[in-house]
């Protein structure tokens, strides 16, 4: 009883009757993805309707069980469109290197997102793992290639490869940073200077 007085001045309760299914879907799954980067699958669901200002049974009302929510909270993370987003609002008349950084911060922070939530639920693997949205892992690689083949797209002419080649290639620099002992990763700068400057000190112009 309550729940049911304290619901009227409760904001997410008062909205959540007024959303389509797909919007209160989406509601409880930013709701849920912190809770799961916590808790893990341990995590109740309980615990997630309080983080969105819901009655526990409107989650059942979107997911058929535990197992459904936790699979679209992976799929999210997954998803390349946030970092997409990111990529987009990056100015391109800013000179390369800073294009760059920037496109190095958004991509790492995408990286973080989905390293804490695989992470917390033990690398779960099977249906959702792969998930991304009705899309592959390979179509969501190549989405964030395609947005930061675009940045690249000013300096067309003095690539030494085609953009989306170029795209690729810090990509793989980004993702697959070596861990060595005593050393701290590198900054988005220190790597697209490294990047496109190469190796050798006094090389950048």
């Amino acid at each position: 009883m309550t729940a049911l007085k304290d619901e009227p001045t409760t904001p997410a309760r008062r909205r959540a009757p007024g959303m389509s299914p797909e919007q209160r879907r989406a509601m409880i799954i930013q709701a849920a993805i912190p809770l799961i980067t916590e808790y893990g699958s341990a995590v109740t669901t309980a615990k997630i309707a309080r983080a969105a200002g819901i009655g526990e049974g409107t989650i059942f009302r979107v997911f058929a069980d535990k197992e459904e929510l936790l699979g679209a909270c992976i799929a999210e993370a997954l998803s390349p469109e946030h970092a997409v987003r990111e990529l987009d609002t990056i100015d391109v008349s800013q000179p390369l290197p800073d294009r760059l950084a920037e496109a190095a911060e958004a991509l790492q922070a995408h990286m973080d997102r989905l390293g804490a939530i695989m992470g917390s639920l033990g690398h779960r693997g099977g249906k959702h793992a792969g998930t991304v949205r009705g899309a592959g892992r390979e179509e969501s690689t190549a989405r964030i290639r395609a947005a930061l083949a675009d940045l690249l797209e000013p300096e067309g002419d003095s690539l030494r490869r085609p953009a989306e080649q170029i795209a690729a290639l810090f990509i793989g620099l980004l993702f697959t940073q070596p861990r060595t002992d005593g050393e701290p990763d590198l900054e988005p700068r220190e790597l697209v200077e490294l990047f496109l400057h190469g190796a050798l000190a006094g090389g950048a112009k």
